[in-house]
């Protein structure tokens, strides 16, 4: 009989050795394996494995790396719960929007969501010394989360971070470097994140996403023209009218899209048998010094006119394969003997539709654009500087290979990306879902107390527009709303005192009942299938047997979760679970199962008991 207790995730996969570069990149610079950030990485939060006095190598060093990369490794406390009606949708949507601590929320969907993503986007504070950021901390819990979450100053959960702190970009990595070691879990192997960020962190950044996900899975950075006019105010008069999008791969199979050719040019004026052609220059780009072999004359074989190549740059292709392409009818030659050849490109012998994207980003709109997509949804300026959704739906077609990836953006704002993806799927006819993150932050909107509900707002608004607007086409126009709260499930609080009513009275707390006395089933539910790596668009039904079963599905895991949260279950409900699931996993009290039983249903079942 085997029974197991039901445990948080580990904080360590277990891979090969062979994967150790891709798993810990950090131990790796210059090609050199760092041995003590390995044991570092592999240690995670036992100080116990890890020895003293031991010299960082060379790679991006600041003051609080070493206790910030606990954060990263961290269990999660809480949990996040549905709320209804607060959404569209909500029970058949994939679609989700929470509000909570971005770093808690991660840790609290790694095990879900583990390589599940295809495209993360985020638009993280840029360190301005304006901005604000987020204030971490090691022993924050999610009680002391909830209890700040309205606030906004240095007792609250941002605070700022003025250029005279000494700390100054310390602070900032501090903020980025957990949620990013996070965000790479999540990716699926051939997945990408887009991070966007201006001059005064790029730097910093680069190096930060070179070691967490190597830097041989830069992809690209763009440069994106933010400004329509220039900007007169600085007293240099330099006016920096641009930004980076860092673009970085899980893995060496990520790759962008890339940009689709013209195949309009493609005619068969000639009624050529091998279908649509193109004329293309056979020039090349070397000299006769560099390249000798492709500086010869070409001869039309009907004419005997002799075209002699560009003297600077030669021809594109060699004398023998010229010849073949003459004999297979490939060449043009013109009608003026002062002209040049031309290679007759057949459509059909394209092997790739597609053409390298460009790192400069043009026509994908300004940050006028956006603000004045937020104006035309609320009738006023509700959120400062927000992404254009032309520029978030050029990265998610760039981004995104499959009709149904989904896209992450745990730094959310106004909500532009749900925006974006919605839009693109009415456009492009796919079925794209979002897992949105944003943390209660609050404005001085009179309407809207804090930027989560911004967020929400624009998203229940552009729903109802493309509804409005929509075709006989069915796409997934809903989204589902979790926020942040404490584990449903209690947990043991340490006593130091010398009241033994105080003592009993906690004992009396704990045994009383496993849960919190204002969680609802499902509440427990959520928590439990997040736990096991079921993620939230799972199938969940509740079916009434002599006990009552939450029973979860999901198309991706190849066994059902059945959750019985009372405190005993009877033999009919055994038999049942018998007959009907006896290769799944189930999820119930301890002490709701007789010796028999535990015996009876460990033989079939995986049976985990709280």
């Amino acid at each position: 009989m085997t029974i197991e207790k039901l445990e948080r995730p580990s904080r360590i996969d277990e891979e090969r050795i062979k994967l150790l570069k891709d798993i810990f990149p950090e131990a790796f610079a210059d090609g050199k394996m760092n041995f003590a950030v390995l044991r570092e990485e592999i240690a995670g939060l036992d100080e116990d494995l890890l020895e003293e006095n031991e010299e960082e190598a060379f790679g991006l060093r600041w003051v609080g790396k070493k206790e910030v990369r606990k954060l990263a490794f961290l269990p999660p406390d809480g949990t996040i719960k549905p709320v209804i009606g607060e959404g569209i949708d909500e029970f058949t949507t994939k679609n989700v929007f929470i509000e909570g601590d971005n770093l808690e929320v991660l840790r609290i969907l790694k095990n879900s969501y583990r390589q599940r993503i295809k495209m993360i986007y985020i638009d993280p504070p840029y360190n301005t010394g304006g901005d604000l950021i987020y204030k971490d901390d090691y022993k924050e819990s999610v009680e002391k989360y909830l209890m700040k979450s309205g606030q906004a100053d240095e007792e609250g959960l941002l605070t700022s971070n003025p250029k005279t702190n000494g700390r100054f970009h310390a602070n900032w990595l501090n903020m980025m470097y957990p949620r990013l070691k996070l965000a790479k879990e999540l990716l699926k192997d051939d997945g990408l994140i887009f991070v966007s960020i201006d001059d005064n962190e790029y730097t910093n950044l680069k190096l930060l996403l070179d070691e967490i996900f190597n830097e041989e899975n830069h992809i690209i950075t763009l440069v994106w023209h933010r400004r329509q006019n220039a900007d007169n105010r600085n007293i240099n008069m330099a006016s920096t009218d641009h930004e980076y999008i860092l673009v970085y791969g899980r893995s060496e199979k990520a790759k962008l899209k890339g940009k689709e050719i013209d195949i309009t040019k493609y005619k068969n004026p000639d009624n050529d048998p091998r279908g649509p052609w193109a004329s293309i220059d056979l020039t090349g780009l070397a000299d006769k010094n560099e390249r000798p072999n492709l500086h010869y004359d070409i001869v039309d074989p009907v004419t005997g006119i002799s075209y002699p190549p560009h003297p600077g740059r030669g021809w594109s292709k060699s004398r023998e394969t010229i010849q073949r392409m003459i004999e297979n009818n490939e060449i043009l030659f013109p009608k003026d003997p002062s002209g040049r050849p031309r290679q007759k490109k057949f459509l059909k012998d394209i092997e790739n539709t597609h053409t390298g994207f460009s790192s400069i980003l043009e026509d994908v709109g300004f940050t006028t654009d956006g603000t004045r997509e937020i104006r035309e949804l609320f009738g006023e300026k509700v959120m400062s500087f927000p992404k254009p959704t032309s520029l978030l739906k050029e990265l998610i077609r760039q981004g995104t290979s499959s009709k149904e990836d989904i896209i992450m953006d745990f730094f959310a704002g106004s909500a532009t990306t749900a925006h974006a993806v919605l839009e693109v799927n009415a456009e492009d006819e796919l079925n794209l879902s979002f897992i949105l993150v944003q943390l209660p932050e609050p404005t001085k909107n009179a309407m809207f107390l804090n930027i989560a509900e911004v967020s929400k707002e624009r998203i229940r608004r552009v729903i109802g527009r493309i509804k409005s607007n929509s075709t006989d086409k069915e796409f997934d126009n809903g989204f589902a709303v979790y926020k942040l709260d404490k584990s449903n499930i209690k947990k043991w609080k340490h006593y130091i005192g010398q009241s033994v009513e105080q003592l009993e009275a906690n004992l009396e707390l704990f045994t009383d009942s496993h849960f919190s006395e204002v969680s609802t089933d499902k509440d427990i539910v959520v928590e439990l299938m997040l736990h096991q790596g079921f993620p939230l668009d799972s199938l969940v039904i509740n079916k009434q047997v002599a006990n009552n079963l939450w029973i979860v599905n999901h198309s991706d895991i190849p066994f059902k979760m059945l959750i019985c949260l009372e405190k005993n279950i009877e033999e009919s409900t055994v038999q049942y679970l018998l007959a009907n699931y006896g290769s799944d996993m189930l999820i119930c009290l301890d002490e709701a199962l007789s010796n028999q039983a535990k015996i009876l249903l460990s033989e079939t079942m995986k049976v985990k008991t709280i």
